[in-house]
């Protein structure tokens, strides 16, 4: 990306930080990775795509959260717990035969971003993996309460995995 194009996607995500980052990619034709990183620094923390099997630990241990997955077609969302997962057979495969399952391809994330910013008017924080493609692999949001804020106790865990994670 040429420096004109990465100070003008910054200053686009300082004016716009609740963009959402997909289309921001698709609309400039740079990645999603690149849009993550032209947020304002207060608002992002990258670690290495090493760590996918910690974080996800981790956020398993979270509560209710919510998953989206946002291709070109389709935004899937689901919301509840993230079951705790375990490295076999080449993914990451998530231990529960009912509700959210699957297997992840671990080995091609490339980053662990965590994302606070505005959004629609209301603070959020989510993990974005992200492939070694550049594009995410899928966001996880903290959950909110009753009354629509972010829940607090998932707020501190989304904080220290970060302080680890992305130090």
């Amino acid at each position: 990306m040429l420096s004109t194009d990465l100070a003008d996607l910054k200053t686009y995500m300082a004016d716009n930080p609740g963009a959402v980052i997909e289309d921001v990619a698709r609309e400039r034709k740079v990645s999603s990775r690149a849009v993550i990183e032209a947020l304002p620094p207060s608002m992002v923390r990258i670690g290495a795509g090493e760590h996918f099997a910690a974080a996800m630990q981790d956020v398993a241990e979270w509560g209710e959260v919510t998953l989206i997955v946002h291709t070109d077609d389709a935004i899937f969302e689901f919301t509840g717990s993230i079951p705790a997962g375990e490295i076999g057979r080449g993914y990451f495969n998530l231990m529960q035969p009912k509700g959210l399952h699957g297997h992840l391809r671990h080995e091609r994330c490339a980053g662990v971003a965590f994302i606070e910013r505005p959004f629609m008017g209301k603070s959020s924080a989510f993990v974005a993996f992200v492939n070694a493609d550049g594009g995410i692999m899928f966001k996880v949001f903290v959950g909110r309460d009753e009354t629509r804020a972010l829940r607090g106790d998932q707020l501190a865990r989304f904080r220290q995995l970060a302080d680890r994670i992305a130090a």
